[in-house]
Parts: C-alpha cells; sequence; structure tokens
C-alpha cells in the first residue's frame, strides 16, 4: 500500500468572500499603511518598528502610536485572522507576520489604489470589533 498523503498536491486556501470583505475592511480601517503589511510579506515585523516616531520613520503609520495603540490594533488583526505573532524556541515574541489570509488581501490590495475606509467601513468594523461576532 502505498502513502497517498505524500502525493497529495495542496491546494491553496480559499476563503468565503464576506470573509475576505471583513479581513480587507479591518485592514483599511486600521491606523496602519499597506507598506506595514507588504513589509510583513517579506519579513516579521516587531513591535517596536511600528510604535511612536519609528512608525512614522518607517512609514507603517501617519502619526506616533503608543506601544498599546499599536498592540490593541495588532491584536484586532489577529481575532480578525490577518496575522499571527511570530514565535521562536523560546515562545510568542513581539514580531508580527501575515497569515495565508493576510497575504491574499495584501496581495488584492497591491493591485488596487488604496482608498481609506468609509464611514459604512468605520461603523462596520467598529460593531464587528465591539461584539465580536463570532465569524
Amino acid at each position: 500500500m502505498s502513502d497517498v498523503s505524500s502525493h497529495q498536491v495542496q491546494q491553496p486556501l480559499s476563503y468565503p468572500a464576506p470573509t475576505i470583505e471583513r479581513a480587507e475592511r479591518s485592514l483599511r480601517c486600521s491606523p496602519f499603511n499597506l507598506s506595514l503589511f507588504t513589509a510583513m510579506v517579506r519579513q516579521t515585523v516587531p513591535i517596536k518598528l511600528i510604535a511612536l516616531d519609528a512608525g512614522v520613520k518607517g512609514g507603517y503609520t501617519n502619526r506616533p502610536l503608543s506601544e498599546l495603540a499599536v498592540d490593541n490594533a495588532l491584536a484586532w488583526l489577529i481575532q480578525v485572522g490577518i496575522l499571527r505573532r511570530e514565535v521562536d524556541g523560546q515562545g510568542i515574541t513581539d514580531s508580527f507576520r501575515l497569515t495565508p489570509l493576510g497575504r491574499l488581501v495584501v496581495e488584492q490590495l497591491q493591485n488596487q489604489p488604496w482608498r481609506p475606509p468609509t464611514w459604512g467601513d468605520r461603523i462596520s468594523n467598529a460593531l464587528t470589533r465591539w461584539l465580536r461576532m463570532p465569524f
């Protein structure tokens, strides 16, 4: 009997349209610029490069954000499924990377103009975040 699993071709993950829309809306409503997420396509990014003046200098934010504000915004993007914390041999680190869903959404956003969120986007994102509706 041959090992069937070694011959299977991995299919790319597919996500329902509402999941992709919610992820895109969450990115647009976040306090971060697309450049942060494009950097995360190539590498992990530590929180110290996103917070305070470093975030502005790196082009990741438009204004300095406290480390707590950055951590809260990144935590929401983790809950949405866009990001994950990087793990090393000692446990969870202060660096972040994109999930497969995050990569998909960032690739889609790179191929179109980055538009600011509408009021509807902001309200929908705030309600979802506040209510913590199950995805």
